[in-house]
């Protein structure tokens, strides 16, 4: 996710959210019958629901991976080298994919998405000539490169080793094979050979740039890398326009041969640090290993002493292992500051925090803090939804900023304060969706963005006994009235639904769409419909179940019904499916009798608090059956004694549409 520009904006949002301020965009339901005139039909709401994907041997009826679940590999051995000079990365590749479907395969789809800094590329005609980063902000008119410059590409099948016949589709290749990849574990190997200009700080999540100190290169979509094919689509092959990614997991060896004075931080394990780092470094690092306190590898001070590397001019090769992921990515840099940090995982496992930045990111609540923040957030995560895979996590700052990758974030150079907290625990939190739990990004974002703003939520309320939190809990301002700015952006009947592809929300609605409200309905979930207790059961078994797999929206639909036990086809329905908005009134209040009507498509769980003018009060929560027949209820209260007030929402927890029918005082 790229939210450098409008994380502001989506705390602000976000907290909006929470406090059921959003107003959904209008029912777009024509003809659909009695009720609709008056907002609410049960027919629509409680039909039958067929969900988007089958139920079949590959995923099973409670949201399970199936008997027959299977999914392809890819495994990479990656020889990089960093030309600072000419800004260039030249790579020889070696992918090996194993084919675990039962089909056979004809061709091979490969992700080349350092076409989309082409002129000609699609993401360029769709933006209007100009790179838009994640939540609409425009970058502006963009430079260009010529994107991957293939020198070879050859295909090792059984003992030959042929040229491949290839065709490249802006950021897709399609590799055609003269022997098709046979089933259930048939095998080959792709050489690929090339090189690509490295994009300035217009690239966004790949770039180069300058510092005060020095340079700084962060790599990422370096390499070609496999499409996924699955059960649901075969080969899926959306184009690269600027949503995120899908991928396969499989394992990888990566080689960056860079100038001598440079760091390089990057995914997974340093394999050779004796070639590549001094003594004194290796043994901060082992110290920090086994502390809980932030250690230096290499301090400020440091950065401008030669002897802080292992030898002058030349070149080093740093070699990384990473395991069980679905890609990698490194930065380099000759001024960076490195400190780390033990992180301490269930059953006693360790894992390493650390954190690269320039002199000029040091200040006590800036970078600092970042590998604290780091430590901090991937332990709570790890105890709460499930362990952190990998050997290390490394905070990096840059210019590719607000952005997540396996074992790594890229943050910015600048950030400071509470924004760089928020920031940092939110692109960590990332590691579970969709790093551990293989979601479809560029089809599905909630599954990623929206689930990853929920669990985010418990980072700022516990770190440091809250001092960044709570997240959601702001109060209202003077009137009670939410700010103009969520109105305009959520009233919206341009907003989409949950499930349309990330790439198509227009301009400023992705975040409220996918991000908030996809979070929202996971609060909803757990707090109002579900509770904690069966909620966090049924999300911990489907993190577990689908770890370093590929959920479908029906997967995790399906899980949360079938562990969570309640049939959840109205929630589905309404709140991913459709925009419906929610909006439950206080009709009249005669003697000990209440009416209530539901005036929106949308229904949920509803507290209902009575106010006697004695001063004590009576609070109950309206199931959803209450409109399984018919949109108005009408309660006779068993104690007779004045009512003073009736309130629909009290604790305002919901995302109640119109509060100004919320209450009716009596005289």
């Amino acid at each position: 996710m790229q939210i450098r520009c409008d994380v502001r904006l989506f705390v602000l949002l976000l907290t909006a959210f929470w406090l059921g301020w959003n107003a959904e965009p209008a029912l777009a339901q024509a003809g659909a019958g009695a009720g609709v005139a008056s907002g609410y039909d049960p027919r629509l709401t409680f039909a039958p629901l067929t969900l988007p994907q089958p139920v079949n041997g590959y995923r099973s009826s409670n949201g399970s991976p199936g008997p027959n679940y299977w999914q392809n590999e890819a495994d990479y051995e990656l020889h990089a080298s960093l030309d600072t000079e000419a800004k260039q990365l030249s790579t020889t590749e070696i992918i090996t994919y194993t084919n675990n479907s039962p089909d056979v395969l004809p061709s091979l789809w490969v992700q080349v998405e350092q076409n989309i800094y082409r002129k000609d590329s699609r993401s360029r005609v769709a933006n209007g000539g100009a790179r838009r980063r994640r939540g609409g902000d425009e970058a502006g008119p963009t430079p260009s490169t010529e994107g991957y410059v293939f020198d070879s590409v050859e295909i090792e099948q059984g003992k030959q080793t042929v040229k491949a016949e290839y065709l490249v589709d802006d950021t897709r290749m399609q590799i055609r094979l003269a022997t098709p990849l046979s089933g259930h574990g048939g095998q080959l190997k792709i050489h690929i050979k090339y090189h690509y200009a490295i994009p300035g700080v217009w690239g966004g999540r790949t770039s180069w740039g300058a510092t005060k100190s020095g340079e700084i290169y962060d790599m990422a979509q370096w390499y070609p890398r496999m499409c996924v094919y699955d059960d649901l689509r075969g080969w899926d092959t959306l184009p690269y326009i600027g949503a995120e990614f899908y991928l396969e997991y499989g394992h990888f060896d990566y080689f960056v041969t860079a100038p001598t004075a440079m760091i390089v931080a990057g995914s997974g394990e340093l394999v050779n640090p004796k070639e590549v780092l001094t003594k004194t470094e290796m043994e901060r690092l082992e110290q920090a290993r086994n502390s809980d306190k932030t250690v230096f590898i290499r301090t400020p001070a440091e950065v401008s002493d030669p002897t802080s590397r292992p030898k002058q001019g030349g070149t080093l090769t740093w070699h990384f292992h990473m395991d069980h992921t679905r890609d990698v990515v490194w930065s380099a840099s000759p001024v960076f500051v490195w400190d780390a940090a033990k992180i301490n995982l269930p059953d006693g496992k360790k894992s390493l925090a650390m954190s690269v930045y320039p002199p000029e990111s040091v200040g006590p609540d800036a970078w600092d803090k970042s590998t604290e923040y780091t430590k901090d957030t991937i332990e709570r995560f790890s105890k709460h939804w499930y362990p952190y895979p990998w050997p290390t996590a490394v905070s990096i700052a840059g210019f590719s900023s607000g952005m997540e990758y396996p074992g790594v974030v890229f943050d910015g150079v600048e950030d400071k304060g509470p924004f760089f907290f928020w920031l940092t625990a939110h692109e960590f939190g990332h590691t579970w969706f969709p790093m551990i739990v293989g979601s479809n990004e560029r089809r599905h974002a909630f599954m990623d963005e929206g689930f990853n703003t929920f669990i985010d939520i418990e980072e700022s309320a516990e770190y440091a006994g809250g001092k960044y939190g709570p997240k959601r809990d702001l109060e209202y301002s003077a009137g009670g009235e939410p700010p103009d700015m969520i109105l305009k952006v959520l009233d919206n009947a341009e907003a989409g639904t949950l499930m349309m592809p990330a790439d198509s929300y227009p301009e400023q609605l992705g975040h409220p769409v996918s991000y908030f409200k996809g979070a929202y309905g996971m609060v909803l979930l757990r707090e109002q419909i579900l509770g904690p207790e069966r909620f966090d059961w049924a999300f911990r078994k489907y993190i577990k179940d689908w770890a370093f797999k590929h959920p479908s929206p029906s997967d995790f639909f399906r899980a949360m019904e079938s562990e969570g036990g309640e049939d959840l086809s109205w929630f589905w329905r309404g709140w991913y499916l459709n925009n419906w908005k929610y909006d439950v009134a206080v009709d009249k209040v005669e003697g000990s009798v209440v009416t209530i009507s539901n005036r929106g498509q949308l229904v949920l769980p509803t507290p209902v608090e009575v106010r006697f003018k004695s001063g004590e009060k009576l609070r109950v929560t309206l199931p959803v059956e209450t409109w399984l027949q018919k949109g108005t209820y009408t309660w006779t209260l068993e104690d007779k004694a004045p009512i003073g007030e009736v309130v629909v929402d009290p604790d305002h927890v919901l995302p109640d549409d119109d509060r100004s029918n919320n209450d009716k005082k009596l005289e």
